[in-house]
């Protein structure tokens, strides 16, 4: 298995089967419109291959906050239903640590759903806990993928 960051659209757009495994219906369009918006803010993809199929892939952002200086942010972390068990998550994670330390972040945080339970485990074992409430009001709930 090889480890690799995407940084342009193209590699990124690449992998949208994967991301159908979290959002099984955005469109290219939408994808496409995201990612547009998403990369000149300091957005990366981390994707684990097993020969050319991505297996895992997660979304990366770093910025600067008051509260806790620079971070990382981990998001839309997937592993493909048919290759969990085998190390992808953690191959993610240690890729992640290690960008992050030389970025010189103070942090890595992550949101995972409340009733993600299997996502919870998996995050504390990686040595993540939770720190608070990521609270959300929703606006327009056609806006969500």
């Amino acid at each position: 298995m090889k480890t690799i960051e995407l940084t342009t659209f193209n590699e990124m757009f690449a992998q949208i089967e994967i991301i159908r495994h979290l959002y099984p219906n955005i469109s290219e369009e939408k994808y496409k419109s995201y990612l547009e918006a998403m990369i000149p803010r300091n957005y990366t993809q981390v994707a684990v291959f097993e020969g050319k199929k991505c297996v895992g892939l997660t979304g990366l952002w770093y910025g600067v906050k008051l509260w806790s200086g620079k971070y990382m942010e981990m998001d839309n972390f997937i592993v493909h239903p048919e290759h969990r068990s085998k190390g992808i998550g953690k191959l993610l994670t240690d890729y992640v640590n290690q960008k992050a330390t030389d970025l010189g972040c103070s942090m890595i945080v992550l949101d995972a759903f409340t009733g993600n339970f299997p996502a919870h485990r998996f995050y504390y074992n990686q040595g993540y806990s939770p720190k608070g409430f990521h609270f959300i009001k929703m606006l327009n709930e056609e806006g969500l993928s």
